[in-house]
């Protein structure tokens, strides 16, 4: 690549220009391709999305060069929206890729000229090997919409680019007709938070979608607990041990009777009171907040915080079953 200084030299180069006025060109001919896409939708695209609807098999975007990275966007975005997809490289195509393709299966491809060497190279083993073929371009006459079971073909438009040569415009389009096929494809399949979520575990909305309270709550050896009964001092060492914050009190059945938290021994100590002397009992929350253990952990985190309080017994069948903080929730990324 040329570098600047060869054809102009920077004091010149910045003379030559209006880099605000060049940049808003490029927005408003972008946009302006993007409307006369948006007009020219018809029956065509009607019938692409109904059919992908229908596929059995996968989906599969091909393209080359800047449409093969619109194409691999594309495919990205229909996976996470429902749509089973992948890309395929037409040039890896040619030397054996072509093996993933399968008769019940979808392939789009997509070339603003239609006639990408590495595309129509390919064209005539996805017709025998049976696939059905969608064609995307932005000429009627080109090999590939005429090797093509159903085509769009995008009405005429400027390049961004100040030759009117680089993919600028083209991709801008491809790019968004793949957001609307992959959007319209979701809401046909009642694709939902829930469904995202599970498409997306690592992500904030899958963890306060998927994660509940028994992924992350204290339990069995881990737990803070006492019988009812248990003198103060001894609940203050089991407190200290488990280092959770807060006891559980339970009876012989291992019901929740009530709970003594850090911030409870504070208060208690404040009013100089012998520790010798008293039983947990005297001392702990008779009506705890609790929930279940298949809470949405963010909901749980949500109680505590509109309730002021770090952490919560957690209870099945009137049982004890756990406890869980605040920091463990927020600990794995959740938050309200």
């Amino acid at each position: 690549m040329l570098k600047q200084s060869a054809i102009l030299s920077e004091v010149e180069f910045y003379n030559q220009i209006d880099i605000i006025a060049e940049s808003k060109y490029v927005f408003e001919t972008e946009i302006k391709a993007i409307n006369l896409v948006k007009d020219a939708l018809d029956n065509r695209f009607v019938k692409i999305v109904e059919l992908i609807s229908k596929c059995t098999g996968k989906v599969i975007v091909t393209g080359m060069g800047k449409p093969g990275h619109v194409s691999r966007k594309i495919a990205a975005t229909m996976s996470s929206l429902g749509t089973s997809s992948f890309f395929l490289h037409p040039a890896e195509a040619l030397h054996g890729d072509l093996g993933m393709i399968s008769a019940n299966d979808v392939v789009i491809a997509i070339s603003y000229s239609g006639e990408s060497e590495e595309i129509t190279r390919i064209l005539p083993n996805i017709k025998i090997i049976g696939a059905t073929l969608i064609g995307i371009s932005g000429n009627e006459n080109s090999s590939l919409v005429k090797y093509s079971d159903y085509s769009f073909v995008f009405p005429k438009f400027k390049e961004a680019c100040s030759m009117n040569l680089a993919p600028t415009s083209s991709t801008t389009v491809e790019m968004v007709l793949g957001d609307a096929l992959a959007v319209c494809l979701s809401k046909i399949y009642g694709f939902r938070e829930h469904n995202y979520a599970l498409y997306h575990p690592a992500g904030s909305l899958g963890k306060k979608l998927l994660i509940k309270v028994n992924d992350l709550m204290h339990k069995g050896s881990n737990n803070a607990v006492v019988l009812t009964g248990t003198k103060l001092k001894d609940a203050i060492i089991e407190m200290s041990t488990k280092a959770i914050g807060i006891i559980n009190v339970v009876n012989m059945n291992n019901e929740l009777i009530g709970i003594f938290t850090d911030g409870d021994l504070r208060r208690t100590l404040a009013r100089e009171v012998n520790v010798y002397n008293l039983s947990v009992d005297d001392v702990m929350i008779n009506t705890p907040l609790y929930v279940n253990p298949d809470t949405l952990a963010v909901d749980a985190l949500k109680l505590m915080k509109d309730n002021n309080i770090s952490a919560l017994p957690i209870k099945q069948d009137n049982r004890l079953v756990g406890t869980l903080r605040v920091n463990d929730i927020i600990g794995v990324g959740i938050f309200v």
